[in-house]
């Protein structure tokens, strides 16, 4: 399974309406920390499950769900949370 397969598998616990996940590994070649073969992921998600929870508490629970890939698969992880109703508007 690939990196990308991987996370979004992991991030299928939060019921997601909407999931982007993007390798912006060849962005950041040369960089210190991508020399190990990290990558740098950028995950857009969409999910009920974070409704009345603070980014914070999100970023946590993706953290969370995602750990054990950081920091030998995952170098960079940027989360943007879009708010169930601006997907609703699509």
């Amino acid at each position: 399974m690939n990196r990308i397969e991987c996370i979004r598998e992991r991030l299928k616990k939060f019921s997601p309406t909407h999931l982007e996940i993007m390798d912006d590994s060849e962005k950041h070649k040369g960089h210190a920390g991508a020399a190990g073969g990290a990558g740098h992921y950028t995950v857009v998600i969409t999910s009920l499950s974070f409704q009345d929870k603070t980014r914070v508490d999100i970023h946590r629970e993706i953290y969370s769900a995602l750990n054990d890939l950081i920091p030998h698969e995952i170098h960079a992880l940027r989360i943007i949370i879009k708010p169930y109703h601006d997907h609703q508007k699509k």
